[in-house]
């Protein structure tokens, strides 16, 4: 629509400003349209600026109004809304833009049509990429760069491969994969780019997919020698020794060091499972390492191998990092690829793993597994009994054990333990039944098992200080009180605030520096934090067997530091902490060589071993730390 029809409604409004719109309206022109003359444009039927028919603005509406109660002036006005262009576009016309559907600076094809009819700047020629059109909103493309675009526009698989060839090469697998799929999708009868997509999977670890998409490249050339290698690479590092070999030896141009490594795998499974049959398992453990380190980094079995191992060595935190090591593919992907046998056994490892962390109903869900996959397997079945035994005997005694009945409950965790021997959880029920009959020795000895199996089982370890804290009631001996408050005090860091392991933590000190003689008065359960009132209470401290911190302050500094201490004596409850006023004891100070404070005194077995500045609090926590080891 030209520029003048905008004015059509102003056409039907007669009145006496009609002269002066005229003049505005063709002044106005003037703008819209000056240099349209530019020998370096197309001619152009239409104005630069268009209205958008539908869409009329509020002030056309007013403006085809016949009301008399619309002044002349308002009319006016409300006409000139529709094509005015204000001051700073008036300047530069080439900024101009029309508030409607279209805006002016984006790329769509509309636009440039547009422009090329219209003048434009410098700046418009130089910055008008990388906006887009939506509606009345003018927004930069979501694209992710200029070279995401570019990439986006090629079509040509070849040089799609190409690209995803640099981006393997540079390590860039998840780009390199895009890269291929894309070729794939262009043409998909290319054996190439299945066998680099699947070299590229091979680099994230994706072997399932990998494995695939090699098979997928031979299937659509048999001869292509480079697919058959990469091929027996994934059987390789799957473990698959003689499935590698098969693959190395289909084609005349074999991998002579790929077939030397694939031999050498093979005779290190095969000491494996001759050692197995024989129970050697520092053999397995061996040969499982030298497979690994070889390269087979991906092998359930090799790393099931060597779960197995770790655990009839008794090493079973080693077992548990080993096993969430092994890879896990999907059960039918298993089945098809290593054999029902072999994946029956990876279930029968992690039913071994499970037990021995105390997870039981895992434990029979894997061994369920295990006998599913392979009925005929006589090892599979007999783990499947052993799980479902040593469950039952777990919860048939903390029945009986919460019903007060120890002895029946000892007897049923005895038969669970027949099952499995080195059980931590059954072992540590057994030691609380021991102990509830005074077997308190016995018991000890069930926690110690319990703790070689799992050292971070914090119930066995409570127990443990527990029976040793009693014990002595029978036989008094310094070095159980040691263990026991070792025991504590490692608890005590696990759950700082458990005040029952607190308490305990505090009799056996007790109980310990009154066995060596040290001074005991004015300790309360609570605190190991001591206010001396005396020159003879402070000598007794300093000098006992044992170690002690001494503060020295004044009232002033006492709140702040005093805090310190307090959190310092907290994290170290085997420590006596003494606070000195020296108002109060200026002669302490004096015989004890203060000459700022606050200061930090540490003394131990009666001598003083260290002085720490009394701003230096991480110093002062390291030394507490490092004196009383």
């Amino acid at each position: 629509m030209k520029a003048s029809n905008i004015y059509n409604a102003s056409k039907k409004s007669q009145n006496k400003e009609e002269p002066k719109t005229r003049t505005r309206r063709n002044s106005t022109d003037t703008v819209i349209t000056q240099k349209l003359s530019i020998s370096d444009q197309k001619p152009c039927a239409k104005s630069t600026l268009v209205l958008q028919s539908r869409r009329l603005s509020d002030a056309a509406r007013i403006s085809t109004s016949t009301s008399a109660s619309t002044s002349t002036s308002s009319n006016d006005d409300s006409k000139l809304q529709l094509a005015k262009i204000n001051e700073r576009n008036n300047k530069s016309p080439a900024r101009a833009q029309l508030a409607g559907n279209l805006l002016v600076n984006n790329n769509t094809p509309r636009a440039k049509s547009l422009r090329e009819c219209g003048p434009k700047s410098k700046k418009e020629w130089t910055s008008s990429s990388g906006k887009a059109l939506m509606g009345n909103i003018m927004r930069k493309n979501s694209c992710g760069g200029d070279e995401f675009a570019r990439n986006k526009k090629v079509v040509d698989p070849e040089v799609l491969k190409n690209m995803g060839n640099n981006a393997y090469k540079g390590g860039r697998f998840e780009e390199a994969v895009a890269l291929y799929d894309r070729a794939i999708a262009l043409d998909s009868s290319k054996a190439t780019y299945h066998c680099n997509k699947s070299a590229a999977l091979i680099g994230l670890r994706r072997f399932q997919e990998a494995l695939a998409e090699c098979e997928e490249s031979v299937r659509l050339e048999p001869s292509y020698t480079r697919a058959h290698n990469r091929l027996a690479t994934i059987y390789f590092r799957l473990g698959e020794a003689e499935k590698a070999l098969d693959c190395n030896q289909l084609t005349p141009d074999t991998d002579s060091a790929l077939a030397f490594q694939t031999q050498t795998l093979q005779n290190h499974l095969n000491k494996c499972n001759e050692a197995r049959k024989f129970n050697e398992w520092g053999v397995v453990l061996k040969e499982t390492q030298s497979a690994i380190s070889l390269g087979v980094d991906s092998s359930p079995q090799v790393y099931a191998l060597q779960t197995e191992a770790l655990l009839k060595l008794l090493r079973y935190q080693e077992a548990q990092v080993t096993y969430e090591k092994m890879p896990k593919f999907s059960p039918d992907w298993c089945n098809k690829i290593f054999g029902f046998a072999r994946s029956s056994y990876q279930f029968m490892i992690a039913a071994q793993v499970y037990l021995a962390a105390g997870r039981f109903e895992d434990a029979v869900a894997a061994a369920q597994k295990a006998a599913k996959v392979d009925p005929s397997n006589r090892e599979a079945n007999a783990m499947l009994r052993k799980a479902r035994a040593v469950t039952s005997a777990r919860m048939s005694g903390n029945l009986l054990f919460k019903a007060s009945k120890f002895v029946e409950a000892s007897a049923v965790y005895n038969e669970g333990l027949d099952h499995n021997p080195h059980n931590s959880v059954l072992l540590c029920n057994r030691a609380a039944c021991r102990s509830k009959f005074g077997q308190f020795e016995k018991a000890i000895e069930d926690c110690n098992a319990a703790l070689i199996v799992q050292p971070s089982y914090s119930k066995a370890r409570l127990r443990r200080a527990d029976c040793n804290a009693k014990v002595l009631y029978f036989a008094i001996s310094l070095q159980r009180w040691e263990v026991a408050i070792q025991d504590y005090e490692m608890l005590l860091r696990e759950k700082p605030g458990d005040e029952e392991v607190a308490r305990a933590l505090f009799e056996a000190q007790l109980q310990l520096k009154m066995l060596r003689g040290e001074f005991i008065v004015n300790l309360k359960f609570g605190t190991n934090l001591v206010f001396i009132s005396n020159n003879d209470q402070f000598r007794q401290y300093v000098t006992s067997p044992g170690m002690a911190v001494v503060l020295f302050t004044n009232r002033a500094a006492n709140k702040q530091v005093l805090l310190v201490l307090e959190q310092i004596s907290k994290r170290f409850p085997s420590v006596i902490f003494l606070k000195v006023e020296i108002e109060d004891h200026p002669y302490l100070a004096k015989s004890e060589g203060v000459n700022s404070i606050p200061a930090f005194k540490i003394y131990k077995n009666g001598s003083r071993v260290k002085e720490i500045s009394g701003k230096n609090h991480d110093l002062l926590e390291k030394s507490v730390q490092l004196y009383s080891g």
